[in-house]
């Protein structure tokens, strides 16, 4: 059985995830808010893990329900569903949803599965419930969630610069530059204060999981970006979050600014402290392209650029004079 499976046989791991309330509400007021799309219809729920998602799908009227577990887990879902009475409406299937035979099952009017991992796509998850799209759901078929966003904004990292600044009134700023170092080679899990934001999240990637290819999600990112700091403050690293978005048209978002979840926030370290005043532009580029040797796993590449070379947006808001030479031509027109 493969590592990652293996993984998701450890019962802590599960504990996390239904105790992040903000996580299962989430997907089960879309469920229940949608009712009437789940009466008397087939669901397929893609890595059923606890089995929480399929037992909601039959709670709201779900005539069968097929649960996909690749894990040993799949026997104890088997309880679960007994302890809840609902073992004549779901089905689990012991398997990887690429090793079931696609004229071996109805098609699926819905499918439902929580792939999402930390930066949104890590573990890969996410090609196999579009396998499932491809192969179960009715061409006119519902998915939960339907579409999927990835955002980013220069950030302050107190929790990676402040502490060494006085440790017991012992000064250990060395320590923490070696310790930056470290961390800037990979990124970190952590969760970010909203005040640590220095500018609102860009969008750098909208997934249409109806349409979207197994294909597009090698490279995520690859544009150039300005980001406009809204305040005084120091750029010390780059804050990572998604949102997902259910047919309801309700929202789970991961971002600081949002109810905490075991995602957290992903964070991408700078070695060194940059000052940066209001309205200063920060000029980025994120790659994250698929690990080819570990297809679960994605390669984050962050480079910074030079705010007064790469184009800006029409109007900007920064402060470099071009853009505010601009602005105030754009504001003489309307005016007029």
């Amino acid at each position: 059985m493969d590592q990652y499976f293996k993984s998701y046989e450890e019962l802590d791991i599960h504990q996390l995830m239904l105790n992040d309330k903000t996580r299962v509400l989430a997907y089960k007021n879309a469920i229940f808010n949608l009712k009437e799309k789940f009466q008397g219809k087939t669901v397929m729920d893609i890595g059923a893990g606890s089995g929480i998602l399929s037992i909601f799908c039959a709670q709201a009227g779900a005539k069968k329900v097929y649960a996909v577990e690749a894990s040993a887990l799949a026997e104890a879902i088997e309880q679960v569903l007994i302890e809840n009475n609902v073992q004549n409406i779901i089905q689990v299937i012991h398997s990887k949803v690429e090793d079931i035979l696609p004229d071996s099952l109805e098609k699926v009017d819905i499918i439902v599965s929580e792939w999402m991992g930390f930066y949104l796509v890590h573990e890969g998850m996410l090609d196999s419930v579009l396998f499932a799209r491809d192969n179960f759901l009715q061409e006119d078929g519902l998915l939960f969630p339907s579409i999927a966003k990835l955002y980013i904004s220069p950030c302050q990292l107190p929790s990676m610069y402040d502490f060494w600044e006085d440790v017991c009134g012992v000064s250990m700023r060395y320590f923490g530059k070696e310790y930056r170092k470290l961390k800037s080679t990979k990124p970190d899990v952590l969760q970010i204060n909203q005040d640590d934001l220095l500018a609102e999240g860009k969008l750098i990637a909208w997934l249409d999981l109806k349409c979207i290819s197994v294909e597009e999600l090698n490279l995520l990112g690859g544009e150039d970006y300005i980001s406009v700091c809204k305040k005084d403050g120091r750029y010390q690293g780059m804050c990572i979050w998604f949102a997902v978005g259910f047919p309801d048209g309700s929202e789970l978002s991961t971002g600081p600014h949002s109810e905490v979840t075991h995602w957290k926030q992903t964070a991408i370290v700078l070695p060194e402290n940059i000052e940066v005043m209001k309205d200063d532009p920060i000029a980025f580029k994120l790659e994250l392209r698929r690990d080819v040797l570990n297809p679960r796993h994605y390669i984050m590449e962050l480079i910074m650029l030079d705010a007064e070379v790469i184009e800006h947006s029409i109007p900007c808001d920064c402060c470099l004079i071009k853009c505010v030479v601009i602005r105030t031509m754009l504001q003489a027109q309307n005016a007029n």
